[in-house]
């Protein structure tokens, strides 16, 4: 359904090693610097799509969208754990509940939410088999 996610990040250098350590837990190599001319920018790239993180074009501050979040698929709940554990030690910021399995509508789901050093929610979401 979606080609590529892109987020604006106030400190580009900052955001690239938390992206970098994060998506790495998830076997994602460090993201790839692009230069359009005009701002810096991070794309990080999988069979599945494309997750970029740039400086706003328009030259304003950085800012993360309220009721916004991009979640990750996890291949495990220890695969979630870490894609945390990892967002936490490179200036992210846990969020929600802890990270732990949940009982909704669609049955039971392994979510661990945080957020990045510019505020953006993200979500490490594994489920399980039925």
């Amino acid at each position: 359904m979606f080609s590529h996610v892109m987020v604006g990040v106030t400190d580009l250098e900052k955001s690239r090693q938390f992206y970098d350590a994060v998506l790495g837990t998830l076997g994602i190599a460090p993201g790839v610097h692009n230069h359009n001319g005009v701002v810096g920018r991070y794309f990080y790239r999988s069979p599945a799509g494309s997750f970029g993180i740039t400086e706003p074009l328009n030259g304003e501050p950085a800012c993360h969208g309220n009721g916004s979040t991009i979640g990750f698929a996890m291949a495990s709940p220890e695969q979630a754990d870490a894609f945390h554990a990892a967002g936490i030690a490179n200036g992210g910021t846990t969020c929600e509940d802890p990270p732990g399995m949940r009982n909704g509508a669609v049955g039971q789901l392994y979510l661990a939410y945080l957020r990045d050093p510019d505020g953006n929610k993200l979500c490490a979401l594994h489920r399980p088999p039925r």
